[in-house]
C-alpha cells in the first residue's frame, strides 16, 4: 500500500482539473460545496454507485448535521473529510453513522489519494493501480449482513426487492435487514453475480455496488473475486494475509 507523495500529488492536480466549477451546493443552509463520484464503475465506466464527498467536513463538524444532510442528498452513502492529508474521513447513510463502508473508502481513497484512510473502525490501506483504486480492510469491520447464495446468476436477476426488514439481525446499530444476493457465473473463474438490499427503509431498496459485502463473501469464501453487481457495476476482490482482504474497482468523478 506504499505511494509517493509525488504520485499523490500529481493525482490530486488531475482530480482538481477534472472538477466542474463550482461544485454542487446543498440548497439548505448552510451552503455546502460536495462532489458526486460513481464507484465501482463497469469496464466501460458506466453505472457505479454514487457516493457524496464532502472535502471540507468543517462546514458540517456535528453528527446531526451531518446525518441530516447524509438524508438530503439521499446517496447510499455520503462521506464527510475531516483531515484530506492523513485521510481521516466519517462515512453517513440517510440514517446511519457507519464506522467503515466499502464504496465510500474506494472513492475517497481516490479522490484524495492517499497511501491510507483513518475510519473510526481502523486504518484502510489504499493504492492505485492504473485503472483500478483498491482499499484493504477487514471482515470483522463490516456491519452484519446476510449472505444468500443462489442456484443460478439468472435467480440472482430475477429477484424482487424483498420487504423491509427481511432476514435483518439485530445489531447495535439498529435493524439492518440487509440481504447480499449472490450466484457463481464461472466458479473456476472466480466470476459472481450479485445484487444487495439494504432493507433499511432509507429509500434505498438496492444497493448498485456494495464494497463491503463483496469483503464479507471474499472473506467467506477465501479465494479472489469478480462481480459483477446491480445494473453492471463491477467489484474486484482479493484475500491478503492476516485477515486483511483488498476491494477495487473504477471511479468515475460525475460532477
Amino acid at each position: 500500500m506504499e505511494q509517493s507523495r509525488d504520485g499523490q500529488r500529481s493525482r490530486r492536480e488531475a482530480v482538481e482539473a477534472a472538477r466542474p466549477p463550482p461544485a454542487r451546493r446543498c440548497l439548505n443552509a448552510p451552503v455546502t460545496d460536495y462532489d458526486v463520484l460513481r464507484v465501482f464503475c463497469g469496464p466501460n465506466g458506466g453505472y457505479g454507485n454514487e457516493l457524496g464527498v464532502v472535502r471540507d467536513g468543517s462546514v458540517l463538524p456535528g453528527p446531526d448535521d451531518r446525518q441530516a444532510f447524509a438524508a438530503k442528498l439521499g446517496f447510499s452513502e455520503t462521506v464527510f473529510v475531516d483531515d484530506p492529508e492523513r485521510g481521516v474521513i466519517d462515512i453517513y447513510t440517510p440514517t446511519l453513522r457507519l464506522p467503515f463502508a466499502g464504496h465510500p473508502c474506494v472513492g475517497a481513497a481516490w479522490l484524495l489519494d492517499v497511501p491510507e484512510l483513518v475510519t473510526p473502525a481502523g486504518v484502510v490501506g489504499a493504492r492505485q493501480d492504473g485503472e483500478f483504486c483498491w482499499i484493504e480492510a477487514r471482515a470483522e469491520w463490516v456491519p452484519p449482513r446476510t449472505l444468500r447464495q443462489y442456484g443460478s446468476a439468472a435467480e440472482v436477476d430475477d429477484l424482487p426487492v424483498p420487504p423491509p426488514g427481511v432476514a435483518a439481525p439485530s445489531t447495535p446499530s439498529g435493524q439492518w435487514g440487509w440481504v447480499y444476493a449472490w450466484a457463481w457465473e464461472d466458479e473456476s473463474a472466480g466470476r459472481v453475480r450479485a445484487r444487495a438490499f439494504p432493507g433499511r427503509g432509507d429509500g434505498i431498496d438496492e444497493d448498485e455496488a456494495t464494497g463491503a459485502a463483496a469483503l464479507l463473501l471474499t472473506d467467506r469464501l477465501g479465494r479472489a473475486l469478480n462481480i459483477t453487481q446491480g445494473a453492471g457495476s463491477q467489484i474486484l476482490t482479493a484475500p491478503q494475509p492476516d485477515g486483511w482482504t483488498e476491494v477495487g474497482g473504477r471511479v468515475r468523478l460525475e460532477r
